[in-house]
């Protein structure tokens, strides 16, 4: 490992435990979600901690709802290879690094724990400045009761790298960024020199999660956005992923998975969701079947992304009104109900795995189906309609 490399931050794996509500399997074939509440609590040892400052990378929504888990059937990492029942989701032996992990209750925490559950080997790339705080929290066990996977086990990240993504190389790097004090102690950053670390390190991988997105002028008008704020949201959101995925394919091993995340605003008009954020989504959706055909044909590749529906996490709070949003679809949605960050893992996971082998430049909705509604069932326009509605529990 070369000495300029960020040092592993070891998160070592507790034995399963029993808690009130959830009984530990000795079956190798755990279920996706966060069926457990208990948690076996296990000590973070580090073998270098990484300085660092934090970040504006949103990591996309959250799994703050206390809905009904789901479960998909898939591989434990240390079960062995047998003969099971039924379309297993296994990605043992499978690497996968997810940029823009931040916190523990975003799409991105929610896919690495998905994927881990599956039996991947999962990095993990922070921005910057948020770098301190999320390994911080890592250390002292702060994350632990949401690492806990349906078989009791924690999840585990073999290593966390400093990341800013919107500089691909170290030559892009603005004089201010380096000189900022939230930048300070930390090294090899840059899209590539990731990529140049996780190589080093790892040799390769075969799963690349983007869960990027900043607008800095995210609550303005688009006709009040200014160009700098336009081409920001355009630069962080979107080009992102075409610059992780120019660096990291030639280390995406054949048959290998790359999953972005998209929001409905990108075909569809979300007054508030301004300031060029909607035009970087639709940017993601397009690219994202240009890539396909791209990275397919180079590399056998696949280049799928997920639309998400709204959850109230940290970073969606920035607009502003997402609880406004949440509320709407629970409203005019044809599935009335809570979506969890845990059902957005689960389709990461089955897109990564060898079952969608044939997926590729598609936008897969998690929604709740909101995205096939042509208007909003709620409005006063329907009143006197027998519209259908879920029953209450």
């Amino acid at each position: 490992m070369a000495a300029a490399a960020t040092r592993i931050t070891q998160l070592l794996v507790a034995k399963p435990c029993v808690s009130a509500s959830h009984q530990t399997s000795r079956s190798s074939i755990p279920c996706f979600g966060n069926e457990t509440k208990g948690a076996s609590w296990t000590k973070l040892r580090s073998s270098s901690f990484l300085p660092a400052t934090h970040t504006f990378y949103q990591t996309c929504h959250s799994n703050a709802s206390n809905s009904k888990r789901h479960a998909v059937k898939a591989m434990a990492a240390g079960g062995d290879k047998q003969s099971l029942p039924g379309l297993p989701i296994d990605l043992r032996g499978k690497r996968a690094f997810i940029a823009g992990i931040a916190d523990d209750n975003g799409y991105g925490w929610a896919i690495a724990k998905s994927l881990a559950a599956a039996g991947a080997e999962i990095l993990v790339g922070t921005w910057v400045p948020a770098l301190n705080i999320f390994e911080t929290s890592l250390r002292r066990g702060k994350f632990d009761e949401s690492r806990v996977l349906p078989d009791g086990s924690l999840m585990e990240i073999a290593k966390v790298y400093p990341l800013d993504a919107v500089f691909d190389s170290p030559e892009d790097v603005p004089e201010d960024i380096k000189a900022n004090k939230r930048y300070a102690g930390s090294s090899n950053w840059t899209v590539k020199e990731v990529a140049e670390s996780v190589k080093q390190d790892f040799g390769s991988i075969d799963i690349l999660v983007h869960s990027l997105a900043n607008g800095p002028e995210v609550t303005k008008p688009l006709l009040e956005t200014s160009r700098n704020g336009y081409l920001a949201a355009i630069s962080a959101s979107s080009y992102s992923f075409v610059s992780l995925l120019k660096h990291f394919l030639s280390i995406i091993n054949p048959g290998g998975a790359t999953i972005s995340l998209t929001y409905i605003a990108s075909e569809r008009i979300i007054p508030g969701y301004g300031g060029g954020m909607s035009s970087a989504k639709a940017a993601l959706e397009s690219d994202t079947q240009v890539l396909a055909f791209e990275a397919g044909r180079k590399h056998n590749v696949r280049v799928n992304t997920i639309s998400a529906g709204p959850l109230g996490s940290r970073a969606a709070k920035a607009i502003g009104f997402i609880d406004m949003m949440i509320n709407y679809s629970l409203e005019n949605a044809p599935l009335q109900k809570e979506l969890t960050a845990d059902e957005v893992g689960n389709t990461a996971a089955f897109l990564s795995s060898p079952l969608a082998s044939a997926i590729t430049g598609a936008v897969v909705y998690v929604d709740n189906g909101l995205n096939a509604m042509g208007v909003g069932v709620d409005s006063p326009v329907f009143r006197d309609l027998d519209i259908p509605r879920a029953p209450k529990n």
